[in-house]
């Protein structure tokens, strides 16, 4: 991070009045140029284990300790995305999105669990001024919890995430969001693909996966082990995934219609 990079507030109020295409693109700038928090930047191990052919198989994968975010450790702003610019800011960190079930697994391990915030749907829900809103309200949960939890420990419950599954392969042109867990551990958001590519509300976040894990101490691609027809049940709860990322090759500004008339029916309502 260079020395006089924008703080998370001021970067904020620069975007504010950009449009989203704009928006995403001064992001995707902050963020290669390096401007992100210190804590972001070292991974948490999350491990995951299953019975496979008789014996208990361990993944070891590595995550982001929170959602990315544009700033310093002192003032960093959540930044919702696309999945064009998440994907592609994944694509230049070497790094996957996540499955629901390592959303799930990630609660589960998380030492800080925040009580999620939802803010009152309306058209305001895709604009910086609620994005900042939510952070401050996401801020006070976390800051409290500092001196027992500092930044770097893995928290979860704050926003919902953009996932990959294996729906996106028949819905081009949306994207799939999944998670914000109840303090109970169930998640206010079922699987869901009804929004279009162009949609970033304020609780959607962008949690990174790093590329190769581990599988009982042996490196493997992530790629490779979601796609593997045994070991992909280590991080998919729906069978291997031969597509785990986003296709879209151009920021997505024309709403498409849903592939099938019943999709919303069957991934669940946007809660």
């Amino acid at each position: 991070r260079r020395a006089g990079a924008l703080e998370g507030k001021e970067f904020a109020k620069s975007i504010e009045a950009l449009a989203p295409k704009d928006r995403e693109e001064r992001i995707w700038e902050e963020v290669t140029r390096g401007n992100v928090p210190d804590f972001l930047r070292r991974l948490v191990p999350l491990e995951i284990s299953e019975q496979i052919e008789g014996r208990t198989v361990t993944a070891q994968l590595f995550v982001t300790p929170d959602y990315l975010a544009v700033g310093s450790n002192q003032d960093y702003f959540f930044t919702p995305l696309t999945p064009y610019t998440a994907q592609r800011i994944g694509d230049r960190l070497r790094c996957f999105l996540p499955t629901r079930k390592v959303v799930d697994a990630i609660y589960r391990s998380a030492a800080v669990k925040l009580s999620p915030s939802p803010i009152p749907p309306s058209p305001a829900m895709t604009t910086v001024p609620v994005f900042e809103t939510h952070n401050q309200t996401v801020w006070s949960q976390r800051s409290p919890l500092l001196a027992q939890f500092p930044l770097g420990t893995l928290v979860a419950g704050d926003k919902k995430d953009i996932v990959i599954c294996k729906a996106l392969a028949k819905t081009p042109g949306h994207v799939a969001i999944y998670g914000w867990h109840r303090l109970d551990g169930n998640p206010i958001q079922p699987l869901y693909l009804g929004h279009v590519a162009s949609w970033a509300d304020y609780s959607h976040g962008v949690r990174l996966v790093a590329g190769i894990a581990l599988v009982d101490g042996k490196r493997i691609s992530v790629a490779r082990l979601l796609a593997d027809p045994k070991l992909s049940v280590l991080l998919s709860d729906e069978g291997p995934i031969l597509r785990p990322r986003y296709t879209i090759r151009e920021f997505p500004t024309e709403p498409k219609k849903l592939a099938t008339p019943g999709l919303l029916a069957v991934l669940g309502a946007d809660r």
